[in-house]
């Protein structure tokens, strides 16, 4: 029997790898530089190289040379790249609620002044979109 086809699955085999979602989290706070986003994440040099040019090729990181004596890159989101900030928001989230402990390294406040606690919502009700509040359209393809 073939495993089901799904869209998660699908976007794991583009960001579902520790380095990958942490590269991505560098260039989100702005650090677009291969030395910071070893330095932030921890990735070894090597392992972190493959994965930037994983998600270069996957369309999600622009790679710009910024110097040419040595030769050095920066990299940028792409519209899809950016495409993936609510995810890493709600993530932050589940972390936060869930995993840390102690005080939380990182909180965002929001334009209107308070602390940001995202959610998903539809986009059509506004309405929070939880487990109880989905049904499934069709059924899944086998």
């Amino acid at each position: 029997m073939a495993p089901r086809s799904c869209s998660v699955a699908n976007a794991l085999e583009v960001v579902g790898e520790r380095w990958s979602l942490l590269a991505l989290r560098e260039v989100f706070f702005g650090n677009t530089r291969f030395d910071q986003i070893v330095a932030n994440t921890g990735a070894s040099r090597d392992v972190l190289t493959v994965r930037l040019k994983k998600l270069v090729a996957a369309g999600l990181l622009e790679k710009h040379q910024y110097s040419e004596h040595p030769p050095r890159h920066e990299y940028h989101l792409t519209d899809t790249g950016r495409a993936l900030h609510n995810v890493f928001l709600m993530l932050k989230e589940w972390g936060d609620d869930y995993v840390t402990q102690g005080p939380l390294p990182l909180v965002y406040e929001h334009s209107c002044g308070h602390v940001l606690e995202p959610r998903v919502v539809c986009a059509h009700c506004g309405e929070e979109a939880t487990a109880e509040s989905l049904s499934r359209v069709g059924e899944p393809v086998h």
